[in-house]
């Protein structure tokens, strides 16, 4: 009996653990595609370039995570109309966060600046290698 339970215990805990990896890459498919609606309503000429982490090394995500943050903050919607949908897409993007356990020597500021669909082009590509 004893061994039953023990059993039956073991093979939930293995079942939760197997579930919770496909939502997490669900979150981070639905991010991408939240980052790919974003890139068509964000303004892209007369505004400020954005410093855009492209390729960071593994110990450095959190950091570039950081970064895209910062920058996501400094967009600016192409119209007045997409202006709510803008915001509300904003405010999920602020919340993505990474957990990285690496020291990084490198600041937002060493990235190189891009326009801001680039940027977003980046952080899905950032995005993409978490997944």
């Amino acid at each position: 009996m004893q061994r039953m339970i023990i059993f039956y215990v073991l093979f939930f805990c293995s079942s939760v653990v197997l579930t919770a990896a496909p939502h997490k890459i669900a979150k981070y498919k639905q991010l991408i595609k939240t980052i790919k609606l974003l890139e068509h309503t964000v303004k892209d000429k007369d505004v400020e370039l954005l410093h855009t982490p492209e390729n960071p090394v593994d110990g450095c995500l959190s950091t570039a995570v950081t970064c895209f943050q910062k920058g996501i903050l400094k967009l600016e919607p192409k119209t007045s109309q997409v202006n709510s949908t803008f915001n509300q897409t904003i405010k999920v993007l602020r919340m993505f966060t990474i957990s990285d356990s690496g020291k990084c020597d490198s600041s937002c500021e060493s990235y190189e600046k891009k326009s801001p669909r680039e940027f977003l082009k980046s952080f899905a590509k950032l995005i993409k290698k978490v997944i």
